[in-house]
């Protein structure tokens, strides 16, 4: 596949999404002030942090819908305290890195004298995201001067199975500047992808692990509600899963994190893989957990002692 030059489709209806409610919001403020300042803050507030709510019925959701083993149950105060740490994520991904900065941190693939050796990743994101979530785990690679491809899964909206031509020219660039079959890094629906691409034949023996995130390996309780075909894929007991799981026995390959406080992949066991390395982490939101320094210190190393 031919070098193309990075783009985004997502990044630009983010940008006019933030641009949209940041200038809604100050409308308001400007337009009430002199008749209530109340008023005025309160109405900006509810446009700007208007996310916020939808955050808090995600988790209201993930607590009635989790009703397996006890130590899959948060409390409510690990409920509250997850909300309120991805209601500090969400708009730092989702109006900031992703639409502004999803570039910042451009792939490692040169130069290969300092590469070789050297055990390489490749990023794979999920929906609704683009490579501008992971910058902070990009940012760690460059200092460490391991190679890294970040992919941007294209059409965003598009068929998972779509995106195996993406993930295997990013495991070949790697490979190719480093000479050792790269780790995958997958943030939730990117380990499907991951998988998906895995299907194809020779594809476990190109690659040394595949770590994930928060991915919605079994489906999520939230898809039943999309009626897009990338939704339908990862709806819980649906076709497209069930054929996905049929022949895979490579899981020995998966490190899956988890939370009991995912707001997106629910319920709790959904983002496991039998056979897998399966890591649970208490009290972390979705967004939060690919943040959590625990996770990323722990796959950084694994990355880093993989020879």
């Amino acid at each position: 596949m031919p070098s193309v030059k990075p783009c985004s489709t997502l990044a630009k209806m983010q940008q006019a999404i933030t641009v949209s409610l940041v200038t809604g919001g100050l409308f308001w403020l400007v337009w009430q002030w002199r008749q209530s300042p109340v008023l005025a803050f309160a109405g900006f507030a509810a446009i700007v942090f208007s996310y916020a709510a939808f955050l808090a019925a995600e988790f209201v959701l993930l607590r009635w819908t989790n009703t397996g083993e006890p130590r899959e149950v948060p409390t409510l105060g690990q409920l509250f305290r997850a909300w309120c740490g991805e209601a500090v994520h969400a708009p730092l991904v989702f109006c900031w890195r992703q639409p502004f900065w999803w570039n910042e941190v451009p792939d490692l693939l040169e130069p290969t004298d300092q590469l070789k050796g050297r055990r390489g990743a490749v990023f794979i994101h999920g929906f609704v995201c683009n490579r501008g979530f992971w910058t902070p785990w990009l940012a760690r690679m460059r200092a460490m001067r391991h190679a890294f491809v970040a992919v941007n899964l294209e059409p965003p909206f598009g068929s998972i199975d779509h995106y195996a031509p993406i993930i295997d020219h990013a495991v070949s660039q790697v490979a190719q500047a480093t000479g050792l079959p790269p780790v995958l890094v997958c943030h939730s629906m990117g380990g499907l992808a991951a998988r998906a691409w895995l299907r194809n034949p020779g594809a476990a023996d190109r690659v040394h692990h595949v770590i994930t995130i928060g991915s919605p390996h079994r489906g999520t309780w939230l898809a039943r509600f999309s009626r897009m075909v990338i939704g339908r894929q990862m709806q819980m007991e649906g076709s497209w899963l069930r054929e996905l799981a049929v022949g895979e026995q490579a899981n020995s390959l998966f490190t899956c994190w988890y939370s009991d406080c995912d707001n997106i992949v629910f319920p709790v066991a959904t983002a496991t893989l039998p056979g897998a390395d399966n890591r649970l982490v208490h009290g972390i939101a979705h967004v939060s957990l690919a943040f959590h320094p625990g996770v990323m210190q722990s796959s950084l190393d694994r990355i880093c002692a993989a020879h």
